[in-house]
């Protein structure tokens, strides 16, 4: 496989969250990837792996942060791509896939729906890029935590959020491999997106009624099989968090290291401060800043707004 699509991204130590909270606080900067989430790493890894197997055109459906990818890969691999969004899509997430120069379908009401029509679309040729339930994703986004150990951190501790579950089976795998299988995984959902705390709850992915958060991102109705399954071989805690929380999460990281996030990863910081007193004083955890296209500095100000008006 030719040099990959990913970038390597900064290990950050945050001196704020670590006074506030009394652990040793790492910010791995998923944001500053090329799409401006961690999928440039999974969704990377697969677009490589089909286009040298012989794929003439790549195929995709998501919210924003996976199709983004999947056009960024393609416009590298220089094939061409269809990203099929659902009708909740930011436009600003619409309008970077195009930037990308892939084609655009706007369907359903929900990422379901987007992902039932983009595999009606697949031919011969083509090759479907899942957005989180794919081996080929979970060993691309493992190499987060290869960097992580090669710039000499051992997290006790990984904070991370859950939507379809391949960040989370991508750092498992990763922890797994280097041997850390006692490394804590705190996974973070809303409250209107929490499918992963429902598989735990019942042990078997079950398929939520409905997405109401506005951490779109996280709106997959159903985690991976995997995801639950790598619950039984790591110590995994969901932890479920109000939008409200969430949001303040993606102020805390505007403010703290001038980034811009959406709610979907400002979700991991709140989870991170609901769960500070019950993890070991001065243990060394990782929180992935997993980035995400869907939202802008105007568009934060627009919910704070409507929460402070509430």
């Amino acid at each position: 496989m030719s040099q990959p699509l990913h970038v390597t991204t900064p290990l950050l130590f945050s001196s704020a969250l670590s006074e506030q909270l009394g652990v040793q606080v790492w910010l791995k900067m998923e944001a500053l990837q090329p799409s401006g989430s961690f999928k440039n790493r999974g969704v990377g890894y697969a677009c490589q792996h089909y286009v040298d197997n012989g794929a003439e055109h790549l195929l995709a459906s998501s919210g924003g942060n996976a199709g983004l990818a999947v056009a960024y890969a393609g416009r590298q691999l220089r094939v061409p791509v269809t990203v099929v969004v659902p009708k909740t899509t930011k436009p600003q997430a619409i309008k970077l896939i195009e930037q990308q120069q892939a084609s655009v379908i706007i369907h359903g009401d929900n990422w379901d729906q987007a992902h039932r029509q983009a595999l009606s679309l697949k031919t011969a040729r083509c090759a479907y890029v899942h957005p989180f339930d794919d081996p080929l994703l979970w060993q691309g986004h493992a190499s987060l935590i290869d960097e992580v150990i090669a710039d000499g951190l051992t997290p006790e501790v990984v904070v991370l959020s859950v939507g379809g579950g391949g960040l989370l089976c991508g750092v498992a795998q990763g922890l797994l491999q280097h041997g850390l299988n006692r490394c804590s995984i705190l996974a973070a959902e809303t409250q209107g997106a929490a499918s992963f705390c429902r598989a735990i709850e019942a042990n078997q992915a079950l398929t939520i009624d409905a997405i109401d958060t506005i951490a779109t991102s996280l709106g997959a109705k159903q985690v991976s099989q995997q995801a639950l399954a790598y619950s039984k071989q790591l110590p995994i805690r969901p932890v479920t968090v109000s939008d409200e929380a969430a949001l303040r999460g993606c102020f805390d990281l505007l403010e703290m290291n001038r980034v811009v996030t959406e709610p979907a990863c400002g979700a991991s910081v709140a989870a991170l401060v609901a769960s500070a007193k019950t993890l070991p004083p001065e243990s060394n955890v990782l929180l992935v800043v997993c980035g995400g296209v869907g939202a802008n500095i105007e568009q934060l100000w627009r919910w704070r707004q409507q929460f402070t008006e509430k």
